[in-house]
């Protein structure tokens, strides 16, 4: 990863943030996160934000608008495709899209804010979402939300881990799992709570 940062060394700072902005957005809204996740990108920009060639709140803005951007345009290709999206796909894609499926069918529209923190999930769920006939509002509620709290974080992290990007991508992976897990069973707990009462 150190060469393609000495790479994007020469690239001229707007189209730094332009890339923060555009493969967040691509993610979800052309099933790019499926190959390209855009954590890297935002990485990056924190990266470059530490080493003084990018303003953090510039980066931060930039990550936040992808992530929306990017999920609101998976939902409405979902909502257009509906069930016709899952007889599309076939093999590997077929199973991935099935487990969002599953996974926004368990946690209706707090998966939106989940799936931002697992690079399959973050590229898959916006669409399924759409396809699902999950309310708008709801979605839109829940992507605000995970794609503010991703896009900070995400870009805060490079930021503060600049000296260690690889530690720092790891980190996040690990990060990510904990914070899908914690709030799994938060929503767990608070289902079986509401459902006593």
């Amino acid at each position: 990863m150190t060469g393609l940062v000495g790479v994007l060394a020469a690239v001229p700072p707007w189209l730094l943030l332009l890339l923060v902005f555009m493969l967040p957005a691509l993610e979800a809204s052309t099933l790019l996160g499926l190959v390209v996740p855009g954590e890297t990108a935002v990485l990056l920009g924190g990266v470059f934000a530490h080493q003084g060639r990018l303003p953090l709140a510039a980066v931060m803005i930039a990550a936040v608008l992808g992530a929306v951007v990017g999920d609101n345009v998976g939902y409405v290709l979902g909502a257009r495709l509906g069930p016709r999206l899952l007889t599309r796909v076939t093999g590997r894609a077929a199973t991935r899209l099935q487990r969002a499926r599953s996974f926004v069918q368990r946690f209706g529209a707090p998966a939106v804010f989940l799936g931002r923190w697992v690079a399959v999930l973050r590229a898959l769920v916006p669409s399924v979402a759409g396809g699902s006939g999950l309310p708008y509002r709801s979605f839109a509620v829940y992507n605000l939300a995970g794609g503010a709290v991703w896009g900070v974080a995400v870009a805060g992290l490079g930021y503060v881990a600049a000296t260690a990007y690889g530690v720092a991508a790891h980190a996040l992976g690990l990060a990510g799992a904990a914070v899908v897990l914690v709030l799994a069973v938060a929503a767990v707990a608070g289902a079986v709570w509401a459902h006593r009462r």
